[in-house]
């Protein structure tokens, strides 16, 4: 939920403040003076960092595995809608033309009001209520023949199905990971690199770059963490492109019946 200013911001202060504490330690506690113990240092960065790089690894795939399903979770309650208004096409002109409005103002509702709240944190009313007037609207049909009947049965299906699916899209936009294991990877990535920093070496510059690589490397990753894991907020966020394909697909059918 982070915006790409801001991204950009931590990751370079992580990296001035480690490249600080590098050099505080050169002043205080000399190269020279650190080098005997270099063998029990690389031991504790060693299993440091195989520790860590298994934490992040996995909150990674965590996140980008809800994020890819927010994302499916909002294309099919798309497709359901687009499946609503086509399916509603076998019922009758005075029970079909609400349900088509209704699907085309819920579209609009996503794209315009829906999508720009759940990137605030919150959500739209106005979607919530087209849904209610959806289901009032469909239960008030009254199919006249055995093909009106079938369509109508389809169009319940499809409309149950977009419901579930519009419940579980909001329960992912307020998901996040608990503070007790972003606790673990802050303070991890910070132990992790600061070690790095306790080596002594001849070669300031390569330290150095070695430890500016390291900590870039982990402020990126948690930079990365922190912006997937609210799929529907931040500079990466998941897109309302399934609701701008139904709008598209519901102009081309009313297009079509002219």
């Amino acid at each position: 939920m982070l915006t790409a200013t801001q991204s950009v911001f931590i990751v370079l202060l992580c990296v001035l403040l480690t490249l600080v504490f590098l050099l505080l330690m050169r002043r205080f506690w000399p190269s020279s003076q650190r080098r005997e113990h270099n063998e029990i240092i690389g031991w504790q960065v060693s299993v440091l960092g195989t520790t860590y790089a298994v934490i992040m690894g996995f909150m990674l795939y965590a996140v980008w595995t809800d994020f890819n399903s927010a994302e499916m979770t909002a294309d099919a309650e798309a497709n359901c809608l687009v499946n609503v208004y086509r399916l509603s096409e076998g019922l009758a002109p005075a029970e079909r033309d609400p349900i088509q409005r209704l699907a085309r103002a819920y579209a609009d509702a996503m794209i315009n009001e829906e999508w720009p709240a759940m990137n605030e944190g919150s959500l739209s009313l106005n979607g919530h209520r087209i849904v209610q007037q959806l289901w009032s609207t469909t239960m008030q049909a009254k199919p006249a023949s055995l093909s009106e009947q079938t369509s109508y049965n389809h169009v319940v299906t499809e409309l149950t199905n977009m419901t579930e699916h519009r419940r579980v899209r909001e329960l992912q936009s307020k998901s996040k990971l608990p503070g007790i294991l972003w606790t673990v990877l802050i303070v991890g990535g910070v132990i992790t690199t600061l070690s790095s920093c306790l080596f002594g070496t001849e070669n300031f510059k390569l330290h150095a770059m070695q430890v500016f690589s390291l900590s870039l490397l982990l402020a990126l990753a948690l930079v990365a963490i922190a912006d997937i894991d609210r799929p529907f907020r931040g500079a990466v966020h998941i897109n309302p492109l399934g609701f701008e394909h139904a709008r598209d697909t519901f102009a081309e059918s009313k297009a079509g019946f002219k």
